[in-house]
């Protein structure tokens, strides 16, 4: 079959594809605009954060199968894809240690102030003092949203350092998965009220949908706690900017963000966000997944829905 990665991916996974018989055509520098010119004849399109609009599927005569080298899918246009029959399949789960490790790192940078300290030092300042103060993670609360892969990772790794963790009940969950529940030390509340007044540390991990847009807005900032802190690992659009923007300044929340609304696609670009340059932000650039061990795991996943696909077989379609 015909390939075509508009993003980046290990070389030794392109060279198996090319050992199956596979065309593959490796192009990172495509974006949305530029998409639709490139996919040309090829029956597999693989992406990691490259939008596939409904012009880029209507341009591909020939294609049959996207795939979203990791979980979210919010970046490609499923209800076209529908449409022209064209299935969507995704790879969940692969990176969920990566973006927990991350969740992690910020919740430590924020109550360390360590990006502060770092760049203070670079400019040749001393000032103990000043960032020696915080209030440690052992005994802190944290409220994790979305209780997927990543939302038990951060659990995991939450238990480790002490902390109570905490998480909404949710009707019709099997046995199994409140057996996993109850071994990870998550405390299951009835709702997001009692979860936002209750916890130092709120973290996302739910998709970009109708449902979850905006979830964080005014009225769920003021229900958190003064000086609470939010991270957001999942999609920006889980996010009022303005409104976080507002309870940093009026509330003291302290932000740790890897997502925005209207990031850009481009690995390389400009991007002024009022929120992402904020003093009380603490911000990465969309890189929850990107470990070399998370994109091994992902692309291994993606040869096997390859695999699976050759077999007649959709595995992990979302449309």
């Amino acid at each position: 079959m015909k390939i075509l990665i508009a993003d980046s991916f290990p070389e030794a996974h392109q060279q198996i594809l090319t050992e199956q018989g596979h065309v593959v055509t490796l192009n990172p520098s495509l974006d949305e605009a530029s998409l639709s010119d490139a996919i040309a004849d090829n029956e597999i399109l693989i992406v990691r954060s490259t939008r596939v609009n409904a012009a880029t599927l209507e341009a591909g005569d020939n294609l049959k199968l996207v795939i979203r080298a990791g979980a979210g899918t919010n970046t490609i246009d499923k209800p076209s894809a529908a449409e022209l029959g064209i299935r969507v399949c995704n790879v969940p789960g692969a990176n969920s240690i990566a973006v927990a490790e991350l969740v992690m790192g910020l919740i430590l940078s924020i109550d360390r102030n360590i990006p502060d300290n770092t760049a203070d030092l670079r400019q040749r300042v001393w000032n103990k003092k000043k960032f020696s103060k915080a209030k440690g993670l052992y005994g802190q609360k944290i409220g994790i949203l979305g209780l997927g892969a990543i939302g038990f990772a951060v659990a995991e790794r939450a238990n480790a350092f002490g902390m109570e963790v905490f998480a909404l009940a949710k009707a019709g969950r099997s046995d199994t998965a409140e057996q996993r529940i109850n071994a990870a030390g998550i405390t299951q509340l009835n709702t997001m009220d009692e979860l936002l007044s209750q916890c130092d540390i709120v973290s996302l991990h739910m998709p970009a949908t109708e449902d979850t847009k905006h979830l964080v807005n005014e009225s769920f900032l003021n229900k958190m706690k003064d000086g609470a802190m939010l991270i957001n690992t999942s999609r920006g659009e889980l996010v009022d900017e303005k409104a976080l923007l507002n309870a940093i300044d009026n509330k003291g929340i302290r932000a740790g963000l890897d997502v925005y609304e209207n990031e850009p696609g481009a690995s390389d670009n400009s991007f002024d966000s009022a929120l992402a340059s904020h003093t009380g932000v603490c911000g990465t650039h969309h890189i929850g997944a990107s470990t070399d061990q998370a994109q091994v795991s992902v692309s291994d996943g993606v040869l096997e829905v390859i695999a699976a696909f050759q077999n007649g077989e959709f595995k992990n379609c979302v449309n």
